[in-house]
C-alpha cells in the first residue's frame, strides 16, 4: 500500500452558501489535514481520511466568521473538527464518486462527492504530486445547523444547501 499526504500549500477546502437567496458567500478552511492509502494507480481502492479545524474557517469577514464559529452554527468549542472518512470509491469512465462519512457538529452522515483525478507530475524537488477535485452538496439542517431567520419578504437568510468544492494535491510518501 502507498501513502499520500496532503500538500497544504497547493490545496483548498471551500464552501458556498446562498445569502438571502440572491447572492453567494464563499468560505474556506485554512487548517486541515488529509491522507490517502491506496495500492492502485487509479485510486479506486483508496482509503481517504480528512479533518478540518473549524477555528480556521474564513469568509474574509471577521464578524461573520465569528458567528459561524458560535453555537448558532458550527459551535467550535464543542465541535472543533469536521471529519471525513471514505467508504468506497466508484469510477465511471473518468468520473469518480467518493462515498464516505462526514461528521459536522457531532453528526455523522453519508455523502457522495463527485470527483476528478487530474493526474500526477513531479515537482521541482523530485516529489511526485497527485491532483484531485471533489464537489458535492450537503444540507446544514441534517447536521443540526438549523440557525436561520426569515426576511421581511418571507425568504431565508441562509440557504440549507452548502456546496463543497475541494481542490487538493497529495504527495506520495515512500
Amino acid at each position: 500500500m502507498s501513502k499520500f499526504i496532503i500538500d497544504k500549500l497547493h490545496s483548498e477546502i471551500e464552501f458556498k452558501v446562498k445569502h438571502l437567496m440572491i447572492s453567494t458567500v464563499t468560505g474556506r478552511f485554512t487548517e486541515f489535514d488529509a491522507e490517502i492509502i491506496s495500492d492502485t494507480e487509479d485510486f479506486t481502492d483508496a482509503q481517504i481520511t480528512f479533518d478540518a479545524n473549524v477555528e480556521s474557517i474564513t469568509t474574509s469577514i471577521a464578524d461573520r466568521d465569528n458567528h459561524l464559529k458560535s453555537a448558532d452554527f458550527l459551535d467550535v468549542e464543542n465541535y472543533p473538527k469536521i471529519l471525513f472518512k471514505s467508504k468506497e470509491i466508484v469510477k465511471y469512465n473518468t468520473d469518480y464518486h467518493v462515498i464516505g462519512l462526514i461528521t459536522i457538529h457531532g453528526v455523522e452522515k453519508e455523502v457522495t462527492l463527485m470527483g476528478d483525478y487530474n493526474g500526477n507530475d513531479v515537482d521541482l524537488y523530485g516529489n511526485t504530486k497527485y491532483g484531485f477535485e471533489l464537489r458535492g452538496t450537503i444540507k446544514r439542517s441534517e447536521f443540526g445547523l438549523s440557525f436561520n431567520e426569515v426576511t421581511d419578504k418571507g425568504g431565508l437568510l441562509v440557504s440549507d444547501d452548502v456546496i463543497l468544492n475541494v481542490s487538493v494535491q497529495f504527495t506520495k510518501v515512500d
